[in-house]
């Protein structure tokens, strides 16, 4: 059994060179708190999305190192945790769409821990509730919850909404603790300022991580990737560090308000875990006409310095593809990356089918504003009477 640090693998790629690594990139962040780039703020935009970073494929990051492999699947390490992660998350969304049963999810859940994925993801308001509840009745049984990494997912933005979400979720998830505990779908650039205002969620969660509710604290959104900076730009006004950062990382996204060349940078200068969601777009990329297998986007993504990719499982067939990909990876050089994003330019150019950017699809917390929470006590206080 091959025994490494992801954190001590290789990287290549803009601003690296072969032989760095994620720790020194954040040990360069760490004595200048203010090197994160600010050109992806800039008006002077060099791209039609409105960044002005250099989409060349060649620049983006890349590990040499495929991480520790044990059988089929490869492990990498959980930025600065320290924690052992596979390299495939088992997307928690898809356990309760139908006509998958509880039965047919718990049965998943099991096979996928006995081959080897230990990091779960989940969310409490996927579907109801119903993905929560699924999985816990999974890990409940036969000491499973002692097999996994347990990620979910909260949308409460103020300190009482968030402790009764996250309540909610050890309840349904049958744990007395989660492993990394996520706020959801950072969209807007007003959620930071809610999160980490008094009284906002930051407060909720700390108070649970001090009290063991909670080990680790991480943030996802799926929109664009300067509402991503921003996020680490207050927490680290604030004096907060997150763990791990959640974005799309695709094969489309290499084109349109790329989280790949403007986020996964600034999360990687910090020592956070990076997580790589919407692989596939949900299905739609490969509904789109691109000559691009599912294989090749699941490779594209462990191609970065990722520490999980997290997708959608909702079959055995599905399971078995996660795998194969895992047991096929080598790391890609630049020609190989700069070939494959070339499939996609056309498609990918204006956001078309990343419909979690360009639609409201995806946006849940737009459709429930109330699962985020009242108005801080300083808005209600001064702030115009409703509809005045």
């Amino acid at each position: 059994m091959e025994r490494r640090s992801f954190l001590k693998s290789t990287l290549a790629g803009v601003g690296m060179t072969a032989g760095g690594g994620i720790g020194a990139m954040a040990a360069s962040n760490a004595a200048d708190p203010g090197s994160v780039p600010p050109e992806p703020y800039s008006n002077d935009a060099r791209n039609p999305d409105g960044t002005n970073v250099a989409l060349d494929p060649a620049q983006l990051l890349r590990v040499t190192d495929p991480g520790e492999r044990r059988g089929d699947m490869l492990y990498r390490t959980l930025g600065r945790t320290g924690e052992k992660v596979s390299l495939i998350g088992l997307g928690g969304a898809h356990l309760s769409r139908k006509p998958l049963t509880e039965q047919a999810a718990i049965k998943l859940v099991h096979a996928a821990l006995d081959r080897g994925i230990n990091f779960l993801d989940n969310s409490w308001d996927y579907g109801h509730g119903d993905s929560e509840r699924f999985m816990g009745a999974a890990l409940a049984q036969g000491g499973y919850r002692n097999k996994a990494f347990l990620m979910t997912k909260i949308d409460g933005r103020t300190k009482e909404a968030a402790n009764e979400q996250l309540n909610e979720s050890l309840t349904r998830l049958k744990t007395d603790h989660i492993d990394l505990l996520q706020f959801h779908e950072i969209l807007r650039y007003d959620d930071p300022d809610r999160i980490f205002t008094e009284g906002g969620a930051l407060e909720a969660i700390v108070a649970a991580r001090d009290a063991g509710k909670v080990r680790y604290i991480g943030f996802t959104g799926h929109k664009d990737p300067r509402v991503h900076l921003y996020m680490l730009d207050v927490a680290r006004q604030h004096g907060f560090q997150f763990d791990t950062a959640q974005m799309p990382i695709n094969l489309m996204d290499a084109h349109y308000r790329s989280f790949s060349h403007v986020a996964a940078p600034a999360v990687l200068k910090e020592n956070m875990g990076l997580l790589a969601m919407k692989t596939m777009g949900d299905g739609v990329f490969l509904k789109s006409g691109a000559p691009i297998t599912p294989i090749e986007c699941l490779h594209y993504a462990m191609n970065l310095p990722v520490s999980v990719v997290i997708t959608g499982i909702d079959k055995p067939e599905i399971l078995d593809q996660a795998f194969e990909a895992t047991r096929s990876f080598k790391p890609m050089g630049p020609e190989q990356v700069a070939a494959l994003v070339a499939k996609t330019r056309h498609f990918g150019a204006e956001g078309k089918y990343e419909f979690f950017k360009t639609s409201s699809l995806f946006d849940t917390t737009a459709k429930h504003p109330d699962w985020l929470g009242g108005e801080s006590e300083l808005v209600l206080k001064l702030g115009p009477a409703a509809g005045g």
